[in-house]
């Protein structure tokens, strides 16, 4: 990160200083942006025009695992998140460990979704036909850029994101409004009945990465008054927000580029809507606002799973060089990080990133809810909401992983199975090697003071 702590300055907030507006929007910029621009147009390759259908039944699903989330942020305030919760349900056992060394890998395919998203927006507004390798360099220059804005500091990671949010929800204003004076009904009654519900899932299952960041709020609630109350209301808010604008944009745009031509165009489908509203000066207006948004999801990211790698090279989940300031500040959790990053955007397409990002973080939404009912009694959390998440993540999970299977490559599977299995094989060599153990922050508080309030998921 820098050259202090990661999230330097986050322990000496005073308790306020994140109120319900501010809880909300952090939950908004963590969800909204760079899924909507780079998984829209692959969405409607199996939901056709029943694209804004698919996103809420992504949302109706993420709903119940931020009911988990909430309540367990409400009673066990840490700037943590996920990678406290799990410790907290599971204990210090291999389970735990494993998820939190699978959730790291998780949000490094995250970025690499929107490095990949990136590229193609960057190589669809060259005013030349690049060849095939740009799209990947521009990528790679981007996790690259994303590395130095993060050594420069922390501060400049969240001004950077305030000033993004802002611009990219101007803009998807304007198009909202101009766009419904563009939009013809046609095309949804036309192809209506070319899709059937299977496809509808299977979209669900590919757009659950878009919600993925919903966890972000759960790092602020040590910073908040009242987290008990304020948190699942900032939570709630913002997935409500977040569904509202994703339905909108994607009703939209099925209503402006029939279904063919967002086939066509599905790594820029947006700015191929934008096209048709304002002719080119939308085309590059809501090209930029993709950039700005893909290259702002890798940037939070980014600073979140250093910190997530600080927290786990803390409790010796990773080597200490993962915590440690190995060049110019940064931390051995920011170099790897990123390296690992750029080696997903070479390797493997937007449809395979796009998969292995929605399928992990099923797996880690729905263990939490899992480890949850053990404590249930300690955040009064009902049992069928809880049941219901674990249900509808494991079927949104088996139906997408059914999907990418049948269509392939195998090379997507199969390369998230092997980091699945692979993050438990390290965490048993660690412990057995080490003799570590897990344990969580104290409650309203982080552990060692290093904090870890980038910390995402």
């Amino acid at each position: 990160m820098t050259g202090d702590t990661p999230a330097a300055g986050a322990a000496s907030k005073p308790k306020g200083a994140i109120s319900l507006l501010g809880g909300t929007a952090i939950g908004v910029g963590g969800m909204m942006g760079a899924g909507l621009y780079t998984l829209l147009g692959l969405a409607a390759t199996t939901a056709g025009v029943w694209i804004p259908v698919a996103f809420i039944v992504g949302g109706a699903v993420s709903a119940f695992s931020v009911y988990s989330y909430a309540k367990l942020g409400a009673k066990f305030p840490s700037r943590g998140g996920a990678g406290q919760f799990l410790i907290r349900c599971f204990g210090d056992t291999v389970v735990a460990g494993g998820l939190n060394m699978f959730q790291f890998i998780g949000w490094i395919i995250a970025m690499s979704l929107y490095a990949v998203g990136f590229g193609g927006y960057a190589v669809s507004m060259l005013p030349f036909d690049a060849p095939a390798w740009a799209a990947k360099a521009f990528g790679v220059g981007l996790v690259l850029l994303v590395v130095v804005v993060n050594l420069v500091g922390s501060k400049l990671v969240g001004r950077s994101e305030q000033f993004v949010i802002a611009i990219e929800l101007l803009i998807l204003l304007a198009f909202i409004v101009a766009g419904l004076f563009k939009a013809d009904p046609k095309f949804i009654f036309e192809e209506a009945g070319q899709t059937g519900a299977l496809g509808i899932l299977f979209a669900a299952g590919l757009l659950y990465v878009t919600y993925e960041g919903f966890g972000v709020v759960t790092n602020s609630a040590a910073d908040m008054k009242n987290p008990a109350r304020e948190l699942p209301r900032a939570m709630y808010l913002s997935l409500i927000i977040v569904v509202a604008v994703y339905v909108v944009v994607s009703s939209l745009v099925v209503m402006i580029l029939s279904v063919p031509e967002v086939e066509q165009h599905q790594g820029h489908v947006v700015a191929e809507a934008g096209l048709a509203i304002f002719g080119q000066v939308g085309f590059v207006v809501i090209g930029a606002a993709a950039l700005l948004a893909t290259a702002s999801g890798v940037n939070a990211t980014l600073f979140g799973d250093a910190n997530l790698a600080f927290m786990m090279a803390r409790t010796g989940q990773l080597p200490q060089q993962f915590k440690k300031k190995v060049w110019l500040g940064g931390t051995g959790g920011l170099f790897a990080s990123a390296a690992l990053t750029v080696a997903f955007v070479m390797f493997f397409p937007l449809s395979a990133v796009g998969q292995m990002a929605s399928l992990a973080f099923l797996v880690i939404y729905g263990a939490v809810s899992v480890g949850h009912i053990k404590l249930r009694k300690q955040t009064g959390a009902k049992m069928w909401p809880l049941i219901a998440a674990i249900a509808l993540n494991a079927a949104l999970f088996a139906l997408l992983l059914g999907y990418t299977v049948s269509t392939g490559p195998a090379s997507t599977w199969i390369t998230l199975l092997v980091v699945f299995v692979a993050s438990f094989v390290l965490e048993i060599l660690v412990r057995r090697f080490t003799g570590r153990k897990l344990v969580a922050d104290p409650v309203g508080g982080v552990a060692e003071a290093a904090g870890v309030d980038g910390l995402r998921g």
